[in-house]
């Protein structure tokens, strides 16, 4: 039995090794499972054997990718909510320290904290991360649910596993939020988790329906854009995994709203245009409007993720140096043809950390929002860390020089939401669609790395087979 990875899935009418892979495969990677109550439990290990017999034990609180998607369906049909998920992979160190042979993908191998990745990222010093990402991790296991009783029912039950030769170096919690509509926001109070790969010929579907038969962005994405296969399970030809990307990304609001603020001073922006200002950081409103389908009034639409920068060549609606723009531009970077840019998107599967009292969304002034102790945990499926999350971050996000500009176009500059690095001038326009553009400070670096790693989550089946190894 073999498994298609070329293209999408059709998981309702998967049969022979298609319908195997879905049994054996973690949820939360073909499709986002509910998580604004989350856990992340980062673990070291001091004895083989009994870490070994840990990991299989956690199998009968997991569930495979199969029970996910049926649980998504009856909650769709019946309100009927689904259990809690349970998720665990691998670092590279971990697999080392078990003396099973790792994925051999290079970036993971080597490790988000080794020197040569860290310079490929521009990320800061391990040693200005927080605590618990000073030493090798070996671990991760996560825990998801909608709600808060069952994820920490859940996580108790992770906790009740664990031998005391596996340490618990590390916890992050997550909590989702959502503005007025109910839709999922970051911190900085923008709209998240839009333009995801898809890899289900049902999830394809229900994204075109709202389009009129007009395709102008597809997100259509084959299996090997994200599953990979697990060659220390029983069978990689229908048992996969995929490499798992976690970064702790402390958000400064406040600093961001000042630079907002700034900005849209710097533009001679008044009244409700003012907002545009951080919509041409974002590439979208708070709402998640598109600054490029923005009706030309300035009005704010909600619409779908059916657009590109087909109509913006010249960055007056959009800038270049856009956070949406720069990671991914839609066929738009001019460094390579359309189906090779889009080889470099990850499933992204992040949520947001940190309490606050403010209303990320109200008419707050910026000296109200908090300048620490938020921000996202960010969380991505790969299956190839440097031609995604690494590409992404570093040839797009922290390189001034993309989107490749016209001759004679000053470079659009960094990311200037997560990219890292010494931050340029960039250019605005002054009315949106407008010939007339002003030269901006550069917008200050408001998100931090705090601490990360990659990780390898492997089949359920690889797991299962540890409980019976010394």
């Amino acid at each position: 039995m073999t498994v298609d990875l070329s293209v999408p899935l059709e998981w309702k009418k998967a049969t022979g090794g298609a319908a195997k892979m879905l049994d054996e495969l973690q949820p939360n990677i073909l499709k986002a499972h509910a998580r604004d109550h989350f856990s992340a439990l980062f673990l070291r290990f001091s004895e083989a054997a009994a870490a070994k017999k840990f990991l299989a034990s956690l199998v009968p609180l997991m569930k495979s990718a199969k029970t996910h998607l049926i649980e998504v369906d009856r909650f769709k049909a019946e309100g009927v909510k689904g259990s809690p998920y349970v998720g665990t992979g691998l670092t590279a160190a971990g697999y080392r320290f078990l003396k099973i042979e790792a994925p051999q993908d290079e970036s993971f191998l080597r490790g988000m904290r080794d020197q040569e990745t860290r310079e490929k990222l521009n990320d800061p010093p391990r040693s200005t991360f927080d605590g618990g990402y000073h030493h090798d991790i070996h671990a991760v296991v996560i825990i998801g649910d909608g709600a808060d009783a069952p994820m920490t029912a859940r996580r108790n039950e992770v906790l009740a596993l664990i031998p005391p030769t596996v340490s618990v170096v590390a916890e992050e919690t997550g909590l989702g939020r959502v503005n007025a509509q109910g839709e999922g926001i970051e911190h900085f109070g923008y709209v998240d988790g839009r333009s995801q790969p898809l890899f289900l010929i049902e999830d394809i579907l229900a994204e075109k329906s709202g389009t009129d038969g007009i395709t102008t962005w597809d997100p259509t994405a084959p299996l090997n854009q994200v599953l990979v296969p697990d060659h220390s399970a029983p069978d990689p030809g229908v048992h996969f995994g995929s490499y798992f990307v976690f970064r702790k990304l402390e958000q400064n609001v406040r600093r961001f709203k000042q630079a907002e603020e700034a900005l849209a001073d710097q533009l001679g922006l008044a009244g409700e245009d003012r907002e545009r200002a951080g919509a041409m950081i974002v590439g979208r409103f708070e709402d998640g409007t598109p600054l490029t389908t923005q009706r030309e009034d300035g009005e704010e639409s909600p619409v779908p993720n059916n657009f590109d920068y087909e109509s913006d060549d010249a960055g007056a609606k959009c800038p270049f140096q856009a956070h949406i723009r720069k990671t991914n531009p839609r066929g738009s970077g001019g460094a390579e043809e359309p189906p090779q840019e889009r080889l470099h998107l990850m499933a992204r599967r992040g949520v947001p950390y940190g309490e606050r009292a403010d209303d990320p969304n109200g008419d707050l002034p910026p000296s109200a929002r908090p300048s620490g102790g938020v921000g996202l945990l960010f969380m991505a499926f790969n299956s190839s860390l440097d031609n995604q999350f690494e590409f992404t971050q570093a040839s797009w996000a922290n390189n001034p020089s993309f989107p490749i500009p016209d001759a004679g176009v000053k470079p659009p500059g960094l990311d200037p939401v997560i990219g890292q690095g010494p931050r340029p001038e960039s250019v605005y326009a002054k009315e949106w669609a407008g010939t007339q553009t002003v030269t901006a400070d550069p917008f200050p670096q408001a998100v931090t790395l705090k601490g990360g790693e990659y990780f390898f989550m492997p089949s359920l089946a690889f797991l299962r087979g540890l409980g019976g190894k010394g």
